[in-house]
């Protein structure tokens, strides 16, 4: 069939040239005529003026028809090789499904068929593999021109940014300024009383702190402190899930005029957590040599960064739950764990074990101490120390937890202690007022451990 169509386009382009040859043949049989009288053949020139520029245009279309068969031939060989290749590879096929018992029941029609389906399948995956490749070449290429646009647009965006040592050093200063100034802001206020001694620090409110939760909010409270001594330690009431509280509270110091000069005044903001380490948010820091103590001073500051909060809990934190019964009259103080407890023996490590006391005022009503924990910082109680307290006393007397290391050949050095009751403060307080507003249910709390002289 592709022969047949081939000869056809052949037929067509001689059948044009001869209809011109045909034309060229007329137009000579026309300027010939016989002569009437001498019989001699008579050149027609009046009838048919121009018949030479014709004669020339005869052989282009003689010799394109030439080219055209030449090509039709070359064609048909090619056509007649193809044949016989697919001819041949359909023959090795069916060779090849001759061999199977079930091959040889079909029709030679159905025979055929499979076989050229066969090879077609062949010859498709065959082409699309090279196309694969083909494209996969180029796209590589493409990838590699427009890496390389890319590597001369970072270069030329690169150039213009490159900045001095000088710069640099500004820009990290601006950070860091921005850093500090998203801390938040306190307002507080200093009045001093010469004929008292007494400096009265207000806490009035804070502004924009930083977020400390995972909700976006913080827990915030303030505590207050004089440097170096660190004697007393005021705390204002927790307000929850805020970063913009009011605490609007006061304390009072007893500081003599001639000493005030070297203290300094610490106002730490933390980030209260029931069940984890108070986190603390930022400081303000009052060289009160740097105050004019003869007015009242009320102002904003900045909150900083703490410069070293290893202080204030270098000694450790203590878990334990509080749970009164009043009916029973019965007062459970269950030490859980501790963690982070300040080394006390050579090797680095503690021996550390806790006694709770109860007390009424300065007098020491009955103690109970936990089990020790060898060679630990980090120790894990779980023991369970139980008082009777009348319901009528349990607004008097308080627990001092106190946490010990263990020596066995000398004193047990106190490690550090706090104290809950109705006269302590911070979240001390807190909890001891939470077990009273949950009678029969424990309250478990983390508390930071304070040195020996702070709590009398």
């Amino acid at each position: 069939m592709i022969t047949s169509a081939v000869n056809n386009t052949v037929a067509a382009i001689t059948g044009n040239n001869t209809s011109v040859n045909s034309t060229a043949g007329i137009a000579t049989s026309m300027s010939e005529a016989v002569d009437p009288v001498t019989g001699g053949s008579t050149s027609a020139a009046p009838v048919l003026p121009a018949p030479v520029p014709v004669a020339p245009a005869a052989p282009a279309p003689e010799s394109n028809a030439d080219k055209a068969k030449d090509i039709a031939k070359e064609v048909g060989n090619v056509v007649q090789t193809i044949g016989k290749g697919i001819g041949s590879t359909i023959e090795e096929e069916k060779k090849v499904l001759q061999q199977i018992p079930q091959f040889n029941k079909l029709p030679p029609w159905a025979r055929t068929g499979i076989a050229v389906c066969i090879f077609l399948f062949t010859v498709c995956i065959t082409l699309c593999l090279l196309k694969k490749c083909l494209f996969k070449k180029k796209k590589k290429g493409k990838g590699e021109r427009k890496g390389l646009k890319n590597q001369a647009m970072d270069l030329t965006t690169i150039i213009p940014e490159a900045k001095t040592e000088e710069e640099t050093e500004l820009l990290n200063g601006e950070e860091g300024k921005e850093e500090e100034a998203n801390l938040g802001k306190l307002q507080f206020s200093l009045d001093y009383d010469f004929q008292q001694n007494n400096l009265n620090v207000g806490i009035m409110q804070a502004a924009d702190l930083a977020a400390m939760d995972m909700n976006g909010t913080s827990d915030p409270y303030v505590k207050v402190y004089v440097l170096p001594d660190r004697k007393k330690k005021f705390e204002t009431k927790v307000h929850r899930k805020t970063l913009n509280p009011v605490f609007n509270e006061s304390f009072n110091f007893k500081i003599p005029y001639n000493e005030i000069g070297g203290k300094t005044l610490v106002i730490a903001i933390y980030d209260f957590d029931r069940f984890s380490k108070h986190d603390i948010i930022g400081e303000i820091r009052i060289p009160m040599k740097s105050v004019d103590l003869g007015q009242v001073i009320e102002e904003w500051r900045d909150v900083a960064p703490a410069d070293d909060d290893k202080a204030n809990e270098r000694l450790g934190d203590i878990c334990f739950s509080l749970r009164y019964v009043p009916t029973a009259g019965k007062l459970t103080c269950v030490i859980l764990e501790a963690k982070n407890l300040k080394k006390m023996d050579v090797g680095g490590l503690s021996d550390p074990y806790v006694k709770v006391s109860l007390m009424q005022g300065n007098k020491r009503l009955k103690k109970k101490k936990t089990t020790i924990k060898k060679n630990t910082l980090n120790p894990y109680f779980n023991e369970s120390l139980s008082f009777e307290v009348p319901f009528e006393q349990i607004q008097k007397v308080s627990l001092v937890v106190t946490v010990f290391d263990y020596d066995r050949m000398g004193k047990n050095d106190g490690i550090g202690k706090l104290v809950c009751g109705c006269n302590a403060t911070g979240t001390e307080l807190r909890h001891w007022s939470d077990m009273l507003a949950s009678p029969r249910r424990p309250i478990a709390q983390w508390h930071t451990l304070q040195t020996m002289e702070e709590e009398k």
